[in-house]
């Protein structure tokens, strides 16, 4: 055998794995392209979900003068369901499963049902999404001591259109989770920055549990009391105590937007959004 023909055999080997090499990054961006079209057609629904979600808050509103209570003094009745003998809840028997067509439940985040670890959440039904518990499903003034919290029919006194002064620039749902443990479950609300119990939400300090999820790429859909929906950056920040273990920002929970006057969670802030 010629030394030019040893030679030119190499030329071929080194060829030949350039060649492999090639194909395997052009693997490797087939597969992160196809999974990046996948992401953005779930955040597509996601997105049809959460107007979903505002339009028949809307249609709720219409018929009762206020928007659907975020839950009953007794937690056994939610806006998305309600729990039966059994203990378990059930996602057509919320406050708001009137108006949710003939599925009376929330269509579910598809995103969201790859990276739930079972059924065991704690509150089965939310589709993983949150309502804005402190200023829309229910009101400040409704937990302070001495004024009225709930209705007759034990539900959470909610606000009414037109106490919702900015709607565009108001939260009424969001993506949500909560941390536990090393993953994340449904959780219903989506919690302000601060919790406010009548006296302002600075007036103690005191931060809730995030429950706004920024699943997609770092971002949380955002559906608005006007109807549209966003999908807005986490803004880092202290995210508090975790009663039931897990790292919330790990698991990218947290807030968007100014803390002052609990953001845009607060329709009676005095500033616009920016």
């Amino acid at each position: 055998m010629s030394f030019a023909s040893c030679r030119d055999r190499a030329f071929t080997l080194i060829e030949l794995l350039a060649s492999l090499s090639i194909f395997i990054i052009l693997i490797a961006l087939t597969i992160s392209g196809i999974d990046r079209m996948i992401k953005n057609a779930w955040a597509v629904q996601s997105s049809g979900n959460l107007r979903q979600l505002v339009a028949a808050n809307a249609a709720y509103a219409a018929d009762n003068e206020y928007y659907a209570p975020v839950a009953n003094r007794d937690n056994t009745i939610r806006w998305c369901a309600a729990m039966g003998s059994n203990g378990k809840f059930d996602p057509t028997k919320g406050y708001l499963s009137d108006y949710l067509g003939k599925s009376r439940r929330v269509t579910a985040c598809p995103l969201f049902t790859h990276m739930i670890k079972g059924e065991n959440s704690f509150e089965l039904g939310t589709g993983g999404y949150g309502y804005n518990d402190n200023y829309v499903g229910g009101r400040p003034e409704g937990q302070a001591g001495g004024r009225a919290a709930w209705n007759a029919d034990g539900s959470r006194i909610s606000a009414t259109p037109v106490q919702i002064g900015k709607p565009a620039q108001t939260v009424m749902f969001t993506t949500s989770a909560y941390a536990n443990g090393d993953s994340v479950q449904e959780y219903p609300y989506s919690h302000p920055p601060y919790w406010d119990f009548g006296g302002g939400p600075n007036a103690w300090g005191l931060r809730p549990s995030p429950s706004t999820h920024f699943r997609f790429r770092g971002k949380a859909l955002v559906g608005w009391c006007d109807g549209h929906v966003s999908a807005e950056k986490c803004d880092p920040r202290d995210v508090g105590y975790n009663p039931h273990g897990g790292d919330a920002a790990e698991q990218l929970l947290g807030w968007f937007g100014p803390d002052r006057d609990n953001g845009y969670w607060n329709p009676g802030r005095e500033y616009d959004r920016e």
